[in-house]
């Protein structure tokens, strides 16, 4: 809006006294100046804007991306703090998770929306699902137990040739000394337990001390890359575990003793990616997908070695108000991504056109 000043000058109306007559016709040739030069102004305007395709849209607010789906919600009682996700290769709609620290040492099977899958031959002994809520009537299916096992901190879970590893690397304050990945043929999602194979030792080769005099050792995401596995760190900031930091550190394991500690190996760093809290390799193993606080990073596969941290990723950011805690991703296709978070919602994310700018 033009203020008063100006709209006096643009007026058709002659000035109110005390004006003389030759103030007046001044002001009024003046006037008519003006409104000659703003209606040119206004035409050059509009023809700019009809040779240049018309003018600029308003800018609307970002919207959260509108190829992340929320297909389901894992309503099984016992299943209360996923922080691992990951497909299975030897059966169709299975997906396994786990939940963080504080519970048994098991895994769940899923299907794509979320519900327990439960041997037929077992449905008049345990329920799952919302029928599980009701502690009155059959006990909820307590998952497939891992026996010989411990679970200190479960934080990951990949997969490869019909094998799964699972990471006990949670260490949100940096004093664990007993760090592992256990190694467990695939069981039949149908069973009621099973056992790891082995169990492998890590540590951090700068890790001195315990805890750690800079709190850079927690790792929530796994992945493994042709037999080869790799760990990516969680920060935080001045000893503080509700204090997370940017940035995160490859690590690789090169050994697998099962009897003595393997010290991982620095692979690379990274200094701006949002704390990491999952990590996946996709089904053909061209890129990496990081999960972090703030969205995906997809990485794709260096030309040679394993520095993925340095190639130019494929950023997209995700509604944090929609996505809430996001903990764990997995690869359904080679463009879509399957995310849970610690709520127990179940998101697939269609990566879409690699070119499309998010």
């Amino acid at each position: 809006m033009l203020p008063p000043s100006c709209l006096t000058l643009f007026s058709t109306r002659a000035p109110s006294s005390p004006w003389s007559a030759s103030d007046v016709l001044v002001l009024t040739s003046f006037r008519a100046v003006l409104r000659a030069v703003f209606c040119v102004v206004c035409a050059a305007v509009g023809l700019i804007a009809l040779l240049t395709g018309g003018v600029p849209a308003p800018v609307q607010a970002q919207a959260e991306h509108p190829r992340l789906q929320q297909v389901g919600t894992v309503e099984h009682p016992p299943i209360d703090e996923m922080s691992g996700l990951v497909k299975s290769a030897q059966f169709d709609n299975v997906w396994w998770v786990h939940n963080d620290s504080g519970d048994e040492p098991r895994l769940f099977a899923i299907d794509s929306t979320g519900s327990v899958h439960l041997a037929p031959w077992r449905a008049d002994d345990y329920a799952v699902g919302m029928a599980a809520v009701d502690t009155r009537g059959r006990p909820a299916w307590p998952g497939l137990a891992l026996g010989s096992a411990a679970h200190i901190d479960y934080e990951a879970i990949a997969a490869e040739d019909g094998v799964l590893y699972l990471g006990d690397i949670g260490n949100n304050g940096n004093a664990r000394r007993d760090l592992g990945i256990y190694v467990i043929p695939e069981p039949y999602h149908y069973a009621r337990q099973t056992r790891p194979m082995k169990h492998l030792w890590v540590r951090y080769p700068e890790q001195t001390t315990y805890p750690a005099k800079t709190w850079d050792y927690d790792a929530e995401a796994l992945f493994i890359d042709d037999g080869t596995l790799y760990l990516l760190t969680k920060r935080r900031q001045g000893q503080q575990i509700n204090q997370l930091a940017p940035g995160t550190a490859l690590y690789r394991l090169d050994t697998a003793h099962p009897q003595e500690v393997n010290t991982l190996t620095l692979v690379e760093r990274h200094a701006s990616i949002p704390p990491p809290t999952g990590a996946a390799l996709s089904p053909n193993g061209d890129r990496l997908a990081v999960l972090c606080t703030a969205g995906v990073w997809i990485f794709p596969r260096p030309e040679a070695g394993d520095r993925w941290l340095s190639e130019e990723p494929r950023t997209i950011q995700l509604a944090a108000d929609h996505l809430k805690q996001a903990e764990a991703v997995t690869w359904d296709d080679s463009q879509t991504l399957r995310i849970v978070n610690e709520n127990r919602d179940v998101f697939v994310l269609s990566l879409g056109d690699p070119q499309q700018a998010e």
